[in-house]
């Protein structure tokens, strides 16, 4: 009788033939003679074999029935239910798209317990790493398994970071029947999407808050290894009920005359150089073309030098560092984050203000600390770059203040995720610094297009 294995993050057919119904799914490997596909074909590849009445001895799908209960009182919230049961009805694959604090990681465990089958669950970052083992821990009462972060651990439940998951697939790849992966749309990039491709489990969940990011591409390689968004929930639809009431005010802050000079010159500068280099940065390759450009130009490092000044002084500017003081004594009673593009400005408004600064330098347990430290009120402010930008659950942040940022409208409406998980009486609110007279004013108006902030801000 033929067999199918796993071996090195793929499938091997063994057997004196390859039928019919599997040739869409297996090649020859001109290497070893044998009949090889990708693992993540595994489910498509069973069903074949079912439909077909092929014959097969099945080595792949290393994964057995797991005992989940929940010890945490919780039940789902009707949006959560709709979602689950979405996902469900198309074959239990596919994107759901709920907003930061909408509840994607307790819909991911009512999944995992609906099923009752070992899950791997992929994460982009070690915070969202240790956050999710001690949810998990807490509502199953068992121990999870962790890759990265220094852990090495394999359980019926297992979390991982993206990156570990590259490294360890082709070895663990069978052993778990659900993969989900949170903030999927981590999951399209070169080396990521590998991470999917060597794991056979046939049941897929994606989570995101914003899973399209206009790139086809990144769209078909979403579609193929989780499947479609099969349940969108916006953010308007759970304000004021499972997410707090929030408000989003831009407040126009002006360079200096001395700010402005320099600005205007470097951006003279940069803009020349693109212009007589023909640089459109409306097309796909604007970015890739400007910097093929500046290795190749004579006055390349110069206007790159211009291009890193003009948007540092767009970014920063002393009215903005005295407008976050401003906000930080007029909600002084309040939870607030601050929020930069770079590790410098926010170093700079933690040695002004003397306030804890977060960014991916800081160390684990110092991170830890500063997050516990947080929430239980010692520090009331926290000033960070990039890093909390995803996932990380603070539920006391109330108040958002964005220094700078970039034009991505998913970094965003992340960063107004952190301060939208409710609380009794809570009223969120986002600020966003705009230096005027700069190219910031464009960011801010492309970064405002996804519907979380419709009728939540004037005119700029």
């Amino acid at each position: 009788m033929a067999e199918l294995e796993f071996k090195n993050g793929t499938l091997l057919w063994l057997g004196d033939e390859l039928p019919i119904a599997l040739q869409a799914w297996f090649l020859a490997d001109p290497r070893t003679g044998e009949w090889r596909a990708r693992a993540c074909d595994y489910g498509e590849i069973v069903l074949a074999c079912r439909q077909n009445q092929v014959e097969f001895t099945d080595h792949a799908g290393n994964f057995a029935a797991v005992k989940l209960q929940f010890h945490s009182a919780c039940t789902p919230r009707p949006h959560q239910l709709a979602a689950y049961e979405s996902w469900k009805q198309n074959r239990w694959r596919g994107i759901t798209a709920l907003p930061t604090g909408g509840g994607k990681s307790f819909l991911a465990m009512y999944a995992m317990y609906k099923l009752q089958r070992p899950t791997l669950i992929l994460v982009p970052t070690i915070d969202l790493l240790q956050q999710w083992v001690s949810q998990l821990e807490r509502f199953f009462k068992q121990e999870i398994g962790m890759l990265g972060g220094g852990e090495k651990t394999i359980k019926p439940i297992t979390v991982s970071t993206y990156d570990s998951a590259v490294l360890f697939m082709e070895f663990i790849g069978n052993q778990f029947a659900l993969l989900v992966c949170d903030e999927c749309h981590h999951l399209p990039g070169a080396v990521y999407k590998t991470a999917a491709m060597q794991c056979v489990a046939p049941y897929r969940l994606g989570l995101s808050a914003t899973p399209e990011d206009g790139d086809p591409e990144r769209a078909k390689i979403l579609l193929e290894q989780i499947g479609p968004v099969v349940c969108e929930v916006a953010v308007a639809d759970l304000e004021g009920g499972v997410l707090a009431p929030y408000q989003v005010e831009s407040i126009p802050v002006e360079l200096t005359e001395k700010e402005q000079l320099e600005y205007e010159e470097n951006r003279t500068i940069y803009r020349d150089f693109i212009r007589r280099n023909r640089i459109n940065f409306a097309g796909n390759n604007g970015w890739l073309d400007f910097l093929l450009a500046v290795s190749r130009q004579a006055d390349g490092r110069r206007a790159f030098n211009a291009y890193l000044r003009q948007r540092e002084i767009s970014r920063q500017g002393e009215a903005k560092i005295a407008a976050v003081w401003e906000l930080i004594k007029q909600h002084a009673a309040e939870r607030i984050i601050v929020f930069t593009a770079d590790n410098a400005t926010a170093y700079r408004i933690g040695r002004d203000f003397r306030l804890p600064v977060l960014t991916h330098h800081t160390k684990l347990a110092e991170r830890k600390d500063m997050l516990d430290s947080f929430r239980n009120g010692d520090y009331p402010v926290l000033v960070t770059s990039k890093v909390l930008n995803e996932g990380v659950d603070v539920p006391e942040a109330a108040v958002g203040i964005i220094v700078s940022g970039s034009s991505s409208v998913r970094e965003h409406v992340q960063r107004l995720g952190r301060i939208l998980r409710s609380a009794p009486g809570k009223q969120a609110i986002l600020y966003e610094l705009i230096n005027c007279d700069t190219a910031e004013i464009y960011a801010v108006q492309r970064r405002r297009e996804h519907a979380a902030y419709a009728g939540k801000t004037g005119e700029l």
